[in-house]
């Protein structure tokens, strides 16, 4: 085959070559560039960000392709009501990849509740949230692709299952740059993806006011430790006239959140942060905020390649964190 059997950044026209040779693949890029490509065994989300190998970069003229590793693989896309089955259909030996459109019900009820699905945090999952050019937020929606089909969704996930051999399987990892800072605690009375009246150190009060008031810088998330893991909950907007406050991942009732320590340097911090050998990635993405307060453009990421995103899956959603997932063999 022609160079179209690489993986990276290439023409619709490489990508349709590619498809041609049957593999499983994942697929960025822009919407028009997606509905282009023809059906096969492959799933899409939409965004025109992505770290390639010559660094990171826009482009709506190219998509990014991921050939997938595996014996088997089987693609689904679901609907709000079957979401939470999403992982009874993933093979016993494996892994799953999922894309969900940004600002959708599906998105909201996975950020919610993935945590409760069954065989969550056993069988595998990563994946990301499919955005749109920054410049037409509030113009365009963001979309998901199921190849076989050619479908495009703006409320559903599409997944692709993928069966390992005996003596594979996979580790999944995440780049966080962020813990905890010696702010207040802030706990929410209800599990949400805004905010107006919290808790700070046991006393109600607003977020809001607190964040004006005490001029913190909102590129900094709220940080909590999720059974022993630290997960962000980034912050995008507050709103200072209703004194209300948007995240893009909800806040749980029940948990203690604080600021994060900020990080100097923060362009330097991510990139020294980047695993040196971090052995066969089979996939990874990263954040749209990391592209933009790290001024990924231009940027190489070591050897993390892929959709930059606007949310990240690492089993559940996730901010401002690179994701990837290694292949280790017995």
């Amino acid at each position: 085959m022609s160079d179209a059997s690489r993986e990276g950044l290439m023409t619709p026209d490489q990508a349709a070559e590619l498809i041609s040779s049957g593999r499983a693949l994942c697929i960025a890029g822009d919407r028009e560039l997606l509905l282009k490509l023809p059906p096969g065994n492959w799933i899409g989300g939409t965004t025109p960000y992505f770290v390639a190998s010559q660094g990171g970069l826009c482009s709506r003229d190219c998509v990014f392709v991921q050939c997938l590793h595996g014996s088997d693989a089987s693609i689904e896309n679901y609907d709000g009501d079957h979401l939470p089955h999403v992982l009874e259909d993933a093979p016993e030996h494996g892994y799953s990849i999922i894309i969900l459109p940004a600002g959708s019900r599906v998105l909201e009820d996975y950020a919610r509740y993935a945590p409760t699905y069954f065989d969550m945090f056993i069988k595998p999952i990563v994946g990301w949230v499919a955005g749109v050019h920054l410049d037409e937020l509030e113009q365009v929606g963001a979309a998901v692709v199921d190849g076989r089909t050619g479908d495009l969704f703006t409320d559903r996930a599409v997944v692709v299952h993928v069966q390992l051999p005996e003596r594979e399987s996979v580790t999944v990892h995440t780049v966080n740059l962020f813990e905890a800072g010696d702010g207040p605690g802030l706990e929410f009375a209800a599990t949400d993806f805004s905010t107006e009246d919290c808790l700070i150190d046991g006393r109600p009060g607003n977020l809001a006011d607190t964040i004006q008031a005490s001029g913190i810088d909102s590129r900094w998330p709220l940080v909590a430790d999720y059974c022993g893991a630290l997960v962000n909950v980034s912050i995008q907007a507050v709103d200072a006239q209703a004194r209300a406050v948007r995240f893009y991942a909800p806040v749980f009732e029940g948990v203690c959140y604080r600021f994060a320590k900020p990080v100097a340097h923060y362009p330097e911090a991510f990139l020294a942060a980047m695993p040196e050998d971090p052995g066969e990635i089979l996939f990874s993405c990263n954040c749209i905020l990391n592209y933009l307060y790290s001024n990924l453009e231009g940027q190489r990421t070591a050897q993390l390649t892929g959709p930059i995103t606007f949310g990240e899956v690492a089993y559940q959603l996730l901010n401002q964190t690179a994701v990837y997932l290694t292949l280790e063999c017995d």
